[in-house]
């Protein structure tokens, strides 16, 4: 049985993970027969949104860790514990929080940089050469995490896919239902709801990702 790690951003869309491609990606996991663990960094959110209206709720702080706890029933760790060592695949769902709370693209652009524990963590894997998968916006932060020329891809958003080719990475418009794959690095990315219209179109090149993640 496999051990996939699955770092996740926290708890919503707009300032967390996307529930919908990560709950996907657990239960395409488990189809698959993997052994998940999920994993959060233990800082507080870049902000929270209130998700009924769209706007910052000013004066509220939440837990990335804690509120990702939600999303997988509680049973979650800090990422700070998670090493490469004790797995044999990664996967990073997307949501605005792989951009707000796992690295600071929302706010930097390509002058990014990602969270320290969940840089290690990633890091890890780039160099034991395990496979990876990125899904969504977290792609984005695959030229930081293993070099200039790595493949990624968001879909075919302009401005993510040029910051992606300014820090060194090199993008490839990919439709939703599809993926990328860095053969050298054993890196994978896929769109989702970058272009998804709805869940299943999110969940179409999701479950197509998680096959290939668990082959390489």
């Amino acid at each position: 049985m496999k051990k996939v790690a699955v770092i996740l951003s926290g708890c919503g869309v707009f300032d967390g993970s996307e529930i919908h491609e990560a709950v996907i990606s657990l239960l395409a996991l488990a189809r698959q027969g993997a052994q998940v663990q999920c994993f959060a960094p233990n800082i507080p959110q870049l902000h929270v949104i209130n998700h009924l209206t769209g706007e910052v709720s000013e004066g509220e702080s939440r837990n990335v860790l804690v509120e990702a706890a939600r999303i997988c029933r509680g049973q979650i760790k800090d990422v700070a514990e998670l090493d490469a060592a004790d797995y044999d695949a990664l996967l990073v769902p997307g949501g605005f929080g792989a951009a707000k709370n796992l690295c600071d693209l929302a706010i930097q652009g390509a002058d990014c940089r990602i969270q320290p524990d969940v840089l290690k963590a990633c890091q890890s894997f780039a160099r034991a050469r395990k496979p990876a998968a990125y899904i969504c916006i977290a792609p984005a932060m695959i030229p930081l995490i293993y070099g200039a020329g790595t493949l990624a891809t968001i879909g075919h958003d302009a401005g993510t896919a040029g910051a992606i080719e300014a820090m060194g990475g090199k993008h490839l418009a990919c439709p939703v239902s599809e993926f990328v794959v860095d053969e050298t690095h054993k890196v994978i990315s896929t769109p989702a709801y970058m272009l998804a219209q709805n869940i299943v179109e999110a969940a179409d090149g999701i479950e197509k990702t998680v096959k290939r993640l668990l082959t390489l």
